[in-house]
This record gives C-alpha cells, sequence and structure tokens, in this order.
C-alpha cells in the first residue's frame, strides 16, 4: 500500500486543513498516511477512529514562510524535513506539503537526489483548456536559470508525465516562445529547439495562447518564464471572476442572465481554483514530492494526496529514466 508523508504543520492556515483533507481522503483511497508535526496540535483534531490509521511522527520546528529555503537543509527537527527523509529512508513513497515551497523543493532535491539523466528537476502545473482537457506546463518555479539541455529534459519529463498520469497518448510536446516560426525565442529556446528537433511529439514553438487552446498537450519553458506564466494566469482568471461579480451586482439584466449561467460560472471556478488540482509535482527527483499551495484547505490537500498516490502508482519516474536514457543514447 502507498504512504504518504504529509507535512501537518505547512500551510498559512496550521495543521486543521490539512488534517481534514487527510481524512478526507483515507474515506476515498487506500493508503497509509504519515502526518509529521506537533503532536500536541495534531491529535485534538484527529477523531479518535481516525488514530489507529494514521501515524504520527513528532517534529517540533517548522520553517515559516518568510524564512529563506536555505535555512531547511539545518532544520533536522523541522515538519518538512523528517518528512522528506520518510522517502529517503524506505519509509514513505511520497510527500504532501503545503509549507514553504522552496524548503520542500530544495530539501527534496537535495535529500532524495535526482533521477539518473535529469540535471535538474522541475515543477509542473495543469492548466485548464478549452478542450477539458488540461495542459502539461513545465517548469513553473523550481529554476529561474536553464540551460537548452535542461528545457530539453523538462519536455522528456513533462511527456512522461502527460502519458503516465495524464493518460494522454502520443503527448504533442512544444517550446514557449514568442512566436510560432522556427526562428522565433531567445538564445536559449533557440538552442533547445535544435536540441528537441526530431524527438518523438515535438511539434516546435508554441505561444502563451497554445497553453489554453488545447493545441499541446506539454509546454515547456525555464522557471523564470513559467512562473510568470502561472501567476499572471491566476491573476487573470481571479480578475475576471471579481469582474463578473461586479457587473452582475450593478446591473439587474446582468442578474437574470447570472442565475442562468450559474452553473456556467461554477464549473468555469472549478477548471481554475488550485484546490481541485491539488498541488504541483517536483518532477525529476527520487520519490515524489507534491508542493501544494500555502493557502491550502482540505480540498486542497486530498487532492495533493490524490496526486500522490497516482504519481507512485503509475512508476512515471522509471519512464523518464528509460526515456532519457534513450535520448542520450541517440545523441551519442
Amino acid at each position: 500500500m502507498v504512504k504518504i508523508a504529509i507535512d501537518a504543520m505547512g500551510g498559512d492556515f496550521g495543521p486543521e486543513p490539512i488534517i481534514k483533507g487527510c481524512i478526507a481522503a483515507l474515506k476515498t483511497k487506500s493508503f497509509e498516511p504519515i502526518l509529521v508535526g506537533k503532536s500536541s496540535e495534531i491529535l485534538p483534531l484527529l477523531p479518535k477512529r481516525y488514530r489507529g490509521k494514521i501515524l504520527i511522527i513528532e517534529a517540533h520546528d517548522v520553517i515559516s514562510m518568510h524564512e529563506a529555503a536555505t535555512e531547511a537543509v539545518k532544520r533536522k527537527e523541522s515538519s518538512i524535513y523528517k518528512a522528506v527523509e520518510l522517502v529517503k529512508d524506505g519509509k514513505a513513497d511520497g510527500v504532501v506539503s503545503a509549507g514553504h515551497s522552496g524548503a520542500t523543493m530544495a530539501l527534496a532535491t537535495l535529500r532524495l537526489g535526482r533521477l539518473a539523466g535529469v540535471s535538474r528537476p522541475a515543477l509542473v502545473t495543469l492548466m485548464p483548456t478549452k478542450t477539458g482537457r488540461r495542459s502539461v506546463v513545465l517548469d513553473v518555479g523550481a529554476n529561474v536559470d536553464s540551460k537548452p539541455e535542461h528545457l530539453v529534459e523538462f519536455a522528456v519529463m513533462g511527456g512522461c508525465y502527460a502519458e503516465d498520469v495524464l493518460k494522454i497518448e502520443n503527448p504533442s510536446i512544444g517550446l514557449l516562445a514568442n512566436g510560432e516560426e522556427d526562428s522565433k525565442g531567445n538564445e536559449v529556446t533557440k538552442a533547445a529547439f535544435k536540441l528537441l528537433k526530431g524527438y518523438r511529439g515535438f511539434k516546435g514553438n508554441v505561444e502563451g495562447g497554445d497553453i489554453f487552446n488545447g493545441s499541446c498537450d506539454v509546454i515547456t519553458c525555464d522557471g523564470f518564464i513559467g512562473n510568470l506564466v502561472l501567476k499572471t494566469s491566476e491573476g487573470v482568471a481571479s480578475t475576471i471572476s471579481q469582474l463578473i461579480k461586479d457587473y452582475i451586482r450593478k446591473s439587474p439584466i446582468a442578474i437574470t442572465g447570472a442565475l442562468l449561467m450559474r452553473k456556467v460560472f461554477k464549473l468555469l471556478k472549478k477548471e481554475i481554483d488550485y484546490a481541485e488540482i491539488g498541488g504541483a509535482p517536483l518532477i525529476g527527483i527520487k520519490g515524489c514530492a507534491i508542493v501544494s499551495h500555502g493557502k491550502s484547505d482540505a480540498r486542497a490537500i486530498e487532492n495533493a494526496i490524490y496526486q500522490a498516490i497516482k504519481y507512485v502508482d503509475t512508476g512515471v519516474n522509471e519512464h523518464i529514466i528509460s526515456r532519457l536514457a534513450a535520448l542520450k543514447q541517440k545523441e551519442v
């Protein structure tokens, strides 16, 4: 049975939503949860009937959001350090944390190590598209400066993730640039384009709009650009939702229309709500690490746990290792 270590102290709202999300996941999936944190805060929130189903690992220290990510490596008594160590020691298959994202990524990379053939792990996010199928975008924040060969690795890893986790056959892969023409892009993307040319599923350069129109399954970019795309998308979605609410309040006609469109708005909100995705996998490391939003509620944690279980069950890491090995053998 899959074992998931959960940083019970990570997140902006303390252990309560994390415990609720863990219990909700237990009601649906068979897995062994391990809550890591202060038992004095965890136990009062844990119903007695679940205490025999959830293992608690004591951790008195917590990495706060304002601290430097480098601090995490020294803080061996922190909840996120101990949660990652459980994966390293083989006592858990994956880790979920809504705490300090930089600390989670740093510890997962340094303590668990990279998969064979991976130079840089990447953070993955799933974007809604008009086709109803989500697109895979990476890297969205693990690396702010990437070399062409890193973008190639991201493309390969993203393709494996799309195949194994999202069950997309022969996913199309695009390189994010400022135009679709082969000549577009900066020095890094132009060099990456040459390296990716001829790779299975590679369709060439894609533009920002292709992330959402469903024309491409996997979009690769460096973490600086990817994070800007992610944050901008979140901002646009939030602003549009607020504008709709404002217009509805101002217009009686709009109120009538809104009543008819309520179901549509509800579905739209679900598509752009990070709680429905749960978190971003850090792909390219040994094991599994899901980085959740600091403001995650119980639903988000529940979905993050589902993500971790699915990631482990699909064996995507083995696929990445073999695909990268084949690519590098071909280059030789």
